[in-house]
């Protein structure tokens, strides 16, 4: 357990009061909702993990990373995928595309003051009636990514919105260089632990030709193995990726509860392969505590990169389905959620046993205690270490910040409460104290039932 063999975060700095230092954050922005998707309990209704125990299967050499090499598995006929059994629906009628693209591109004219969009729009349509679809100029997708941002609900973390840095790579359809370009992604987001807000958007879907799709939820998550006594060992959200990466060639990590899953990616010609993350392309920060030295021997760490791959970036009625993208992270996310969630890691018995906590009633508040000290764990470690995270109470504020921005612009802001408020001290923080509302707009990443069908690794035909 207290073997880290990738990066975890730049040397230990600390100021002459002992107090450790934290990078000032690029001009990009935090996940703030990357990792509060709702966890569930796994398709093959396995039980939350048992994250110290250990599996004896799977426990082959690791797999290369990538730099040009192809893992050579795939499914074989009898276990094929179909692209048109895990579409997103009918494609938009020729009226439908058009309408949405007139839409998108008079919202790109005028908030860019760029003129009549008239000229644009007759172009789109043009290539619409010639082709059924239309391209995106490359600054019409770098707003489009932008503003999809924006109208993102459950994001907090949405006073970025305007840095959010965009790689083109639009003519990638192939399996391997969406897997080579996903790891390009996490190198360039990574930036020696000053997280960069940053998305790779690969080839769209088109009439005929559905683009690439990536299975998992983020490019970066903890396998979870099923064990016989129904647990499992590392995240159970991940046990059933886990195991159709599995039957389709994955050897499996050492069996720690943090090995790190492989990419399972579908290229356009509807193959699904997987591919091992390089070491360089994973940044983890080893977990202590401020106070308890035993902390670091629980063996905890977390991924720096809040990358999410399974959504669909919608722009002018043109789908994106392999769009990662990350900002970075906010502590709750991993400590009150990653680590604290009962069908996930599932770790505040535990810690709260080790603090000597009375756990026999609920009313000692032993949860509460276990989880401020489970929380002052992630930002301590992530500051000594370097790398960028924000905290709930900071980006509450912040979110305030970006609203009067915003309607002093003219535009309302659409929010979740549900998922704005943080999840610890929630009424400690300024966005509980008010109401928002929940209206959709398009640009926008969309989460389609599919997506996450494939991320529980159950869309197989």
């Amino acid at each position: 357990m207290r073997d880290f063999p990738r990066r975890t975060g730049h040397g230990e700095h600390f100021a002459e009061d002992g107090s450790a230092g934290c990078p000032a954050p690029w001009d990009g922005g935090p996940g703030g909702w990357l990792d509060r998707v709702p966890a569930r309990r796994g398709g093959d209704g396995t039980a939350p993990s048992a994250p110290y125990a250990q599996v004896g299967a799977g426990t082959g050499p690791q797999t290369p990373g990538l730099r040009g090499q192809l893992i050579p598995r795939r499914f074989d006929a009898g276990a094929r995928t179909r692209h048109d059994a895990v579409s997103r629906g009918p494609d938009p009628t020729p009226h439908e595309l058009l309408r949405a693209a007139a839409e998108f591109l008079t919202l790109h004219h005028t908030e860019e003051r760029l003129g009549d969009p008239g000229r644009r729009i007759a172009a789109a349509r043009r290539e619409i009636a010639d082709t059924g679809t239309y391209r995106h100029a490359r600054e019409e997708l770098v707003f489009g990514a932008r503003v999809a941002w924006r109208n993102a609900n459950r994001c907090i973390g949405r006073l970025y919105w305007h840095s959010l840095c965009v790689r083109d790579r639009r003519d990638v359809r192939d399996a391997e260089e969406v897997a080579e370009g996903s790891a390009d992604h996490l190198r360039e987001a990574t930036h020696d632990g000053r997280i960069r807000a940053l998305i790779t958007v690969f080839a769209p879907d088109e009439p005929g030709r559905p683009g690439p799709r990536i299975w998992n939820e983020q490019l970066i998550r903890y396998a979870g193995y099923a064990r016989p006594d129904g647990g499992v060992t590392g995240d159970p959200r991940n046990a059933g990726l886990t195991s159709l990466a599995q039957r389709i060639g994955w050897p499996g990590g050492p069996g720690t509860p943090f090995d790190v899953l492989p990419l399972v990616v579908q290229g356009s010609d509807d193959k699904l392969r997987w591919f091992a993350l390089p070491d360089d392309a994973v940044l983890e920060v080893e977990l202590a505590h401020p106070e308890y030295t035993w902390w670091r021997a629980l063996g905890l760490r977390w991924h720096a990169v809040p990358a999410l791959a399974n959504m669909c970036l919608e722009i002018g009625g043109i789908c994106y389905p392999a769009a990662p993208f990350n900002g970075w992270y906010m502590g709750t996310e991993i400590g009150a959620r990653n680590l604290a969630d009962t069908d996930r890691y599932d770790l505040l018995p535990f810690i709260a046993d080790r603090l000597g906590l009375d756990t026999r009633t609920d009313r000692s508040l032993w949860k509460d205690r276990a989880l401020v000290e489970l929380n002052r764990s992630v930002l301590h470690s992530f500051d000594r270490a370097g790398v960028t995270v924000t905290d709930h109470h900071t980006e509450s504020r912040r979110f305030l910040t970006h609203l009067g921005r915003e309607e002093r612009k003219g535009r309302p802001v659409g929010a979740d409460w549900s998922w704005i408020v943080p999840p610890i001290s929630g009424s400690a923080t300024p966005v509980f104290h008010r109401t928002y509302e929940a209206v959709e707009r398009r640009p926008a990443y969309v989460h389609h039932p599919e997506a996450l069908e494939r991320a529980r690794g159950t869309a197989l035909v």
